[in-house]
């Protein structure tokens, strides 16, 4: 099923049409005279005596060919809220057959910023669905038709807010693509088409890794027939060569944890694995389409966790990029020693002013937070509180978490630098970020955020269905845009 919406020049719709009204918070319809027949008023008014007018929508079907739906705007509605309520309207029109839909946009009330642009935008994000290896394609096709000559969203706007779609869909599909398609050999592929994009794209490949020394990010991927890259992704929007913003994403397109094996149960789940590294691919083809004024750079680990003679063994010892060593205790913490070579390389060759890194990394960050917020672990209060502030503007919500030099000594090893886990137990999330923090060496601004309760969902959210959800690709590029264009 597609959504198509069109932006008309004409101010009424036809009788026979489903016709769309925002009103106020009380249903107040005596605005709509101009706009709808007398009698359809009066059987509407008649109706509304007996409604629950808490409701945020409702539809009232006239006759087999027409609808009026009414869309109560309340009062002091953030942008998130605005979201929310066009995936709500989307749900109540998602029906079994090709629609055509008009809304007024002149019967928008109340003093909102780009009031229609954000409701649009909601019902679009809600829309999506992964039905590629369905064999059965659906063909049915809603029509939006927005009439009226006040409240439209500007040509710009508009071509905002597609790129957020585009590039929130293009993470969509990348999480939802099965392991045995999207491994890591097809995903530096199709990063490389990003080309076309106007994004500089540099593919690492396991020789060239090997000559890096980064053993770190190579040892996860030895036990797949498939090749382990690192991929660069870069947009150039600014005037000048200032610093660029980093973002950084674990790519394990599919984890089975290794010869720390996980359950069988739920282990299908594992190829969203790579949500971290789908987010910054999305958040970079975003600022491409939209031309986004800013400097900013991509990195994503793509490898695949897997058993084999040759896989990585508990008790080995690598050497990451940084020169410091690691001893594996753990196959299946796999997340933290993909990301510390992408973490180093990403400082040393960039320089950037800040470095975000997403990962679906720990159980532990859903024992805490559930699929409420994701977990952010920073070692700058500047950059976390302008992270926590654009997750609330755009309904991706982060609790920031405790990092602190005590939490080290659970990470130590006899035998090396470093452990990847923590043999103790408890604060596994924590512990995972403090092991990741050793990985940037000259105090640039960081934050790690823990996604793995957040970049899926078994039963959908408001802006989504179930399944992946695109989570950090907004969140970030609402960072960007308050506070670095």
């Amino acid at each position: 099923m597609s959504v198509k919406i069109n932006y008309s020049k004409k101010t009424s719709a036809k009788s026979s049409g489903n016709i769309v009204f925002y009103v106020n918070d009380k249903f107040n319809i005596s605005q709509l005279t101009k706009y709808i027949s007398k009698s359809e008023k009066n059987y509407i008014g008649n109706l509304l005596r007996n409604e629950d007018l808490k409701k945020n929508i409702l539809v009232y079907e006239i006759n087999s060919k027409r609808k009026i739906i009414l869309i109560s705007i309340k009062n002091n509605l953030n942008t998130s809220d605005i979201e929310a309520l066009g995936a709500e309207f989307y749900g109540r029109i998602n029906y079994g057959k090709n629609e055509e839909y008009f809304i007024n946009s002149d019967t928008v009330i109340g003093k909102y910023d780009n009031f229609l642009g954000h409701f649009l935008h909601g019902l679009k994000l809600k829309s999506y669905e992964f039905k590629k290896y369905k064999t059965k394609k659906e063909t049915r096709i809603i029509n939006i038709n927005v009439i009226g000559n006040k409240n439209k969203p500007s040509t710009k706007i508009q071509l905002k807010f597609k790129a957020l779609e585009e590039g929130t869909f293009y993470a969509r599909d990348l999480v939802s693509e099965p392991g045995n398609i999207l491994h890591p050999d097809e995903y530096a592929k199709r990063l490389s088409s990003l080309r076309k994009d106007r994004l500089k794209i540099n593919i690492f490949d396991k020789n060239k890794l090997k000559k890096l020394g980064m053993h770190s990010l190579l040892g996860v991927g030895m036990g797949s027939v498939r090749g382990s890259y690192l991929v660069t992704m870069e947009w150039k929007g600014a005037k000048d060569n200032s610093k660029p913003v980093a973002f950084v994403g674990k790519g394990v397109t599919f984890d089975t944890g290794g010869y720390s094996l996980k359950p069988a149960r739920f282990m299908e789940d594992m190829t969203y694995d790579m949500a971290g590294s789908a987010a910054v691919v999305g958040l970079m083809k975003s600022l491409a389409l939209r031309k986004a004024k800013i400097n900013a750079v991509g990195v994503v680990g793509l490898v695949e966790n897997m058993v084999s003679g040759v896989a990585q063994r508990p008790g080995d010892i690598v050497k990451s990029y940084s020169g410091k060593t690691i001893e594996v205790l753990n196959t299946d913490a796999e997340g933290r020693l993909v990301l510390a070579d992408a973490l180093t390389y990403t400082e040393k060759k960039f320089k950037p002013k800040f470095i975000i890194d997403l990962a679906t990394l720990t159980g532990a960050i859903i024992v805490s937070l559930g699929s409420e917020y994701a977990g952010l672990f920073s070692n700058d209060d500047r950059l976390s509180k302008q992270i926590l502030s654009a997750g609330e503007k755009v309904e991706e919500k982060l609790w920031r978490m405790p990092l602190h030099k005590n939490y080290d000594k659970l990470i130590n090893s006899k035998n090396a630098d470093m452990q990847n886990i923590n043999y103790v137990g408890g604060a596994g999330s924590t512990t995972a970020a403090q092991f990741l923090q050793r990985f940037i060496l000259n105090k640039t601004p960081w934050a790690h955020l823990d996604i793995a309760g957040m970049a899926f969902s078994k039963y959908g959210g408001s802006l989504n269905s179930s399944g992946a959800t695109g989570f950090g690709v907004r969140l970030l590029n609402q960072l960007i845009e308050e506070n670095y264009e």
